[in-house]
């Protein structure tokens, strides 16, 4: 199997294809990338070697090229249809809009077509498997203790932290976090808020213009802004409650990210999130660009423990369940090998 990746910029489906392949391979599925700007770790197809491709692969059977963006499609149909390589064609998508016509045209020639929601695939022309995101449920886990954890932040442990993670920008919402925070925290004064990830080029004017506003509303010891870090899964340790305020995502993986470490979550109705949670019972999900009701929906799970503490567990175990990155990976290799049975 061959995974394309022909953009350099690092994006949610350059990180989905660094996470898989490894796994993909300790089951068995022999994949391999063709592309810039993935990890030397990865095993790699130069383009120079695509000739043989002429051959059949394992077991006289074709070879799966896995795309997952138009870039990605096309070389693939040019491969199989004009070079005549004996290769099966399956495309991901994300998207949750209506295709533009040369789109529908290169998905129609798709052996097979996978989306990674059921929102997404009513959205596809054609019949598509959907398998949904996993997540490294290993790396993502809960806290032994707690207040530990906060600790080793360098946060306090007799504290309640809600926090918001990705890309500081207005598409992720992140001003909505930040103008809920600022009439909840005064009402719950156990409470401190976290905004982690970055703020690039012309975003970082939307940064500082929060931290000013957290600044004029006195909060800035309780709305903390702590950048970009590696170790995310440390922090997500350290919450009490994750919010997810998206006015726009295409699968959105901060929501597992939150509850495989045991930290129940408040989404709003874009993306997968709705698919993801469960309402009630491992958080709840709002409407999008909506701060009333935001503020409306993220309250009750502030100040009620007894939810949050029942919510914890159903978390982690309706993660561990169904959203498993091995899960994803297993779901995939049932497509390839349908697919490679035909030739």
């Amino acid at each position: 199997m061959l995974a394309p990746n022909f953009k350099r910029r690092l994006s949610g489906v350059t990180s989905t294809i660094i996470q898989l392949v490894p796994v993909q391979n300790r089951l068995g599925q022999q994949v391999a990338v063709i592309g810039p700007g993935l990890p030397e770790s990865l095993p790699h197809v130069r383009f120079r070697d695509l000739w043989r491709l002429w051959q059949a692969g394992p077991d006289g059977r074709p070879r799966v090229w896995h795309a997952r963006r138009n870039i990605e499609m096309l070389p693939g149909i040019i491969l199989r249809d004009l070079l005549r390589m004996k290769l099966k064609l399956v495309f991901t998508s994300a998207s949750q809009r209506k295709h533009s016509g040369w789109t529908k045209f290169l998905i129609s020639k798709m052996d097979a077509i996978i989306s990674t929601s059921n929102k997404t695939a009513s959205y596809m022309a054609l019949p598509s498997d959907v398998i949904m995101h996993g997540i490294d449920t290993d790396r993502f886990s809960p806290a032994a203790d707690k207040a530990d954890a906060k600790r080793v932040l360098g946060l306090d442990p007799d504290q309640k932290y809600v926090g918001c993670f990705g890309r500081v920008r207005r598409q992720k919402g992140t001003d909505l976090f930040v103008d809920a925070m600022i009439p909840l925290l005064p009402q719950n004064t156990g409470w401190s808020a976290i905004v982690a990830g970055r703020a690039t080029g012309p975003h970082v004017e939307f940064e500082n213009g929060l931290k000013d506003k957290v600044r004029a509303a006195g909060l800035s010891e309780r709305i903390l802004f702590v950048g970009e870090h590696t170790n995310i899964n440390e922090w997500y340790r350290a919450l009490d409650l994750f919010i997810a305020p998206q006015r726009w995502e295409g699968f959105g993986l901060t929501p597992l990210e939150a509850m495989a470490s045991a930290v129940p979550v408040v989404a709003t109705d874009v993306g997968a999130f709705p698919e993801l949670l469960v309402v009630g019972h491992t958080g709840d999900i709002t409407e999008r660009d909506n701060l009333a009701a935001m503020i409306e929906t993220a309250g009750p799970w502030i100040a009620n423990d007894e939810q949050r503490s029942n919510a914890q567990s159903a978390a982690r175990d309706h993660v561990a369940v169904n959203f498993t990155i091995e899960g994803e990976a297993a779901s995939l290799g049932r497509v390839y090998d349908r697919l490679t049975a035909c030739v």
